[in-house]
């Protein structure tokens, strides 16, 4: 948001309402129009696929950095996936039809905004890598990683059975993976809170994933979280 303030005046500013995000809200729904466009600040928002038996699996996260609604971007009004808060916090709401209308004036918004959606599509593309290829453990690296980029700290308050949604695997395989990342000293996990104690360490587990798209991110977007230091 203070990227597209800053390149010029955007009209639909007075537009955005300031919302509350909290835990499991569904911000959009599978194949559903959408009405709205969420722009997280201190949340987080996983965007889901969901299968027929009703199993899901993460394939991207957005936090400060981006926008829930890149559909619009696209000339469609809906996607396949589910958006839903991972990590609950508060964002910016604005109405789906003042987006299409800045998106049709062209000029440096729809620029940062495409930028942006070529940078999630790159998250995407190296989860489906990422999920086919290496272990639970480098898995949860990665995720345990981009999730922590979007917060304001270094703790993330989430159960096991989320994670294991999110992954797509079993419950057990991610106790036992974040069991040995504690035992290594990378993280504290207690009662659903989990605190990063070693980002060099947890990124030395991680596979080569997670550097990957925080490259792009900071290529593709320089003045979001993705240039920040770790």
């Amino acid at each position: 948001m203070a990227a597209l303030a800053a390149v010029e005046a955007v009209p639909w500013l007075p537009d955005l309402q300031v919302v509350d995000l909290p835990l499991g809200m569904v911000l959009a729904e599978s194949n559903v129009v959408m009405t709205r466009v969420y722009f997280p600040t201190t949340a987080i928002v996983s965007l889901l696929y969901l299968a027929e038996n009703g199993a899901s699996t993460e394939i991207a996260v957005v936090g400060s950095e981006g926008v829930v609604g890149v559909s619009l971007f696209m000339g469609a009004s809906s996607t396949p996936s589910r958006a839903v808060v991972q990590s609950g916090g508060r964002g910016f709401s604005l109405p789906a039809q003042a987006m299409k209308d800045e998106l049709s004036r062209g000029g440096p918004v729809l620029r940062i905004l495409l930028r942006y959606t070529q940078a999630l599509i790159a998250q995407m593309s190296q989860t489906a890598v990422c999920n086919r290829h290496h272990s639970l453990h480098q898995q949860l690296c990665r995720w345990l990683l981009l999730s922590m980029d979007r917060l304001q700290g270094n703790e993330l308050v989430m159960t096991q059975d989320l994670i294991s949604n999110m992954l797509g695997v079993r419950r057990a395989g991610v106790t036992k993976a974040a069991q040995e990342l504690q035992e290594s000293g990378f993280i504290k996990y207690t009662r659903g809170h989990i605190t990063l104690l070693d980002r060099a360490g947890l990124e030395a587990c991680s596979c080569e994933c997670y550097a990957v798209v925080k490259a792009e991110y900071d290529r593709l977007l320089p003045f979001t979280i993705g240039a920040r230091p770790v």
